[in-house]
């Protein structure tokens, strides 16, 4: 399959195609990945799908040996009242992995989704995104795809997939027992220094991590993002001295 202008071949770019659509035979429905009709802002972040190598993302890369639960999320971008904004969404505190975390929509592969080394990841996200938020996936444009990562504690392999929302729509909670709140942030509010924390885990990790109101984006999440902000050209200098300890229970 493509990946803005390149073949995307489950997380490593080829020689260029030209193509921007593909098909998978025995069904699935048709998936496209272009970067054609972006508005200029989100050029940088095209650019970073289509250069950034795996490790520049994570030092937690999937295990060689194949081993992991291939799951998706959906980084969507869309224009709010102020400027450039990302869908974000509060896990329910019932769950077993990542309760109350503040993340992507996103979620495990299912079989009709499609092959996992190809374009399951992309309709696992859209499918996903729509049963969490209620968003409509054909408002949504696909136009880049990050390298796999990896969740060690979850033993989740997790292709984070771009997209544009370019035509929005309502978006809230669907079922209380995965989602407890969907809503979205300024980019412009995860740039401002002052939002802008280091998280430290009980356990002794730490890592990058966003204030979003009363609320933390920490982990995997956080770590996207920030990578995103810093490839494409829009972090801003940040303290990383300010700890931010994390709960008992996180």
């Amino acid at each position: 399959m493509t990946r803005g202008s390149e073949t995307y071949d489950g997380g490593r770019a080829a020689a260029p195609s030209g193509a921007a659509r593909t098909t998978e035979a025995a069904g699935p429905a048709e998936v496209a990945v272009t970067s054609r009709g972006l508005p200029a802002w989100l050029e940088p972040v095209a650019e970073v799908a289509r250069s950034v190598r795996p490790e520049q993302l994570s030092r937690f890369l999937p295990p060689e040996s194949g081993a992991g639960r291939q799951s998706a999320v959906l980084i969507l971008f869309g224009e709010g009242e102020k400027g450039p904004e990302l869908l974000l969404m509060e896990r329910a505190g019932s769950l077993r992995s990542h309760a109350g975390q503040l993340s992507f929509p996103g979620g495990a592969l299912d079989p009709a989704d499609g092959d996992p080394q190809t374009t399951g990841p992309l309709r696992a996200a859209l499918r996903e995104a729509e049963e969490e938020t209620g968003l409509d996936p054909s408002g949504v444009q696909i136009f880049g795809v990050l390298p796999r990562l990896y969740i060690p504690v979850s033993n989740f392999v997790v292709t984070p997939v771009l997209g544009w929302w370019r035509e929005p729509s309502p978006v809230g909670v669907v079922d209380s027992a995965e989602t407890a709140r969907v809503f979205t942030v300024p980019v412009a509010d995860l740039t401002d220094p002052a939002n802008r924390v280091t998280s430290v885990h009980p356990r002794g990790h730490s890592g990058p991590a966003f204030l979003v109101g009363p609320a933390l984006v920490w982990g995997f999440t956080a770590g996207v993002i920030d990578k995103i902000l810093h490839y494409a050209g829009w972090e801003r200098p940040w303290d990383r001295s300010r700890q931010v300890p994390l709960d008992w229970h996180a």
